[in-house]
């Protein structure tokens, strides 16, 4: 964000599928999320949006989105801000931010069609398996690896 021409570089020299552009964005309005950076400290005041739809221009092969409002929360990912990201790219987009329980991924994939779904302490305190998550989604008819 701070050099956004590392994503010009850096898709020049190692391809698109190289590329992947981690994003912290909160809730300002609705519909409306602004971006922030430095462990999501700081409000770095760019739509969320705008920005999505530069780095995709730029070369980036894939986004990370996470949503601060929803990380750490618990309470499932940001459903709207994920949508609005994967309707204004066409480059994979990870879901990150707000897993707490198993249909979690499940909403993600059939609300927003993300490419994927991230969490962390849901697998390191054993709350859930991989393999859990897997199951869970194709029986809901979502295709997984």
């Amino acid at each position: 964000m701070q050099n956004p021409d590392l994503i010009n570089q850096a898709a020049d020299i190692f391809g698109s599928q190289c590329v992947a552009v981690g994003i912290d964005a909160k809730k300002i309005a609705d519909g409306k999320w602004t971006v922030f950076i430095n462990g999501a400290r700081i409000d770095y005041k760019l739509d969320l949006l705008d920005w999505v739809r530069e780095i995709e221009r730029r070369g980036a092969g894939e986004i990370c989105l996470n949503s601060i409002d929803t990380d750490g929360v618990r309470g499932g990912f940001d459903i709207p801000m994920l949508k609005a990201v994967v309707d204004a790219v066409k480059i994979p987009v990870i879901a990150s931010g707000g897993a707490g329980k198993l249909s979690d991924f499940a909403d993600a994939f059939l609300q927003t069609d993300c490419s994927a779904a991230l969490a962390a302490s849901l697998f390191h305190f054993n709350e859930l398996t991989v393999g859990q998550v897997k199951d869970d989604c194709r029986t809901k008819g979502i295709a997984i690896r």
